[in-house]
């Protein structure tokens, strides 16, 4: 019985709080595209408005009307919330870097994005996002995001 192992009891994971955490401290660009594919896997909002500066402008293209719309932070996390609350399933991949200025505050980065109101109601979105970044108590935050999807 001394060699057996309880697979009720499972052995303590030692990697949680290293390097593959789920969960980054933004201290890197590539710690807040891991919080934001966090937030909407786990539809988190507390990890999600990390990500936002107090500023935060929010821009996207009404296609149907024909021009630019912008919000603020407030209005980003309400919506934000509704989507989160509203989907069953987000999966978000981020794909390659497109843009990246020499400072990393500038960044256009291609991403595909499924959302599952139900399992006969999926949407799949891909496009860009156009971010200006910046460091904000020693953490990277998103201050301008220029949606370039086609949706």
């Amino acid at each position: 019985m001394a060699g057996c192992v309880n697979p009720f009891a499972p052995k303590l994971d030692e990697s949680i709080g290293g390097s593959d955490r789920l969960i980054s401290n933004q201290s890197d660009i590539e710690g807040v595209f891991k919080n934001f594919q966090y937030a909407y896997t786990f539809k988190d909002t507390l990890i999600y408005s990390q990500l936002l500066h107090p500023d935060f402008i929010f821009t996207y293209r009404d296609y149907d009307k024909g021009y630019d719309v912008s919000w603020g932070r407030d209005e980003e996390m309400k919506t934000t919330y509704g989507l989160f609350q509203n989907t069953q399933r987000l999966d978000l991949i981020w794909n390659n870097i497109i843009i990246m200025s020499g400072d990393s505050t500038h960044i256009i980065r291609s991403f595909n994005l499924t959302v599952a109101f139900s399992p006969v109601d999926i949407e799949y979105i891909d496009g860009k996002v156009n971010l200006e970044l910046v460091k904000n108590n020693n953490k990277w935050q998103i201050y301008r995001w220029i949606d370039e999807s086609n949706y």
